[in-house]
């Protein structure tokens, strides 16, 4: 499967963050089809000494057609949930998305309720400083 061009960069900012990736790809293997999510990720979080784990399926929005690219990437995100739900329920599915993306599309009021709806978790990432600028549970 074809990476998307901020693949790398949003792998470099969660390894900045302390996150150690344990999956690049991560692939559903007893899923039919064999689907992956883009990046897997643990980080020991403090004093429980509990690793979190989560999956990252990072978008540009690049295409000429935000509506239907955000309407692939919901459809994506759902059946990826479905399949971590399935069989490997510790583990969080989050989208990455660009900070100036996430800033003009995702703040409209129809994004936002689907958004809520359906309990999408966001890394708002910022390809030109190459930083997280915020995590949103």
């Amino acid at each position: 499967m074809a990476k998307d061009i901020y693949h790398n960069l949003v792998r470099e900012v969660l390894l900045k963050e302390g996150w150690t990736i344990t999956h690049d790809p991560y692939r559903f293997e007893k899923w039919d089809p064999e689907w992956e999510i883009d990046l897997g990720a643990e980080k020991m979080i403090g004093a429980e000494k509990e690793n979190k784990k989560i999956a990252v399926e990072v978008k540009s929005f690049l295409k000429s057609s935000f509506a239907n690219e955000f309407h692939t990437v919901l459809g994506q995100y759902m059946n990826y949930c479905i399949n971590l739900n399935e069989f490997e329920k510790a583990r969080e599915l989050y989208l990455a998305v660009p900070s100036d993306i996430w800033k003009s599309q995702f703040q409209r009021k129809g994004i936002q309720i689907s958004m809520k709806s359906l309990k999408v978790k966001v890394i708002v990432y910022n390809s030109k400083t190459k930083q997280i600028e915020e995590w949103i549970t």
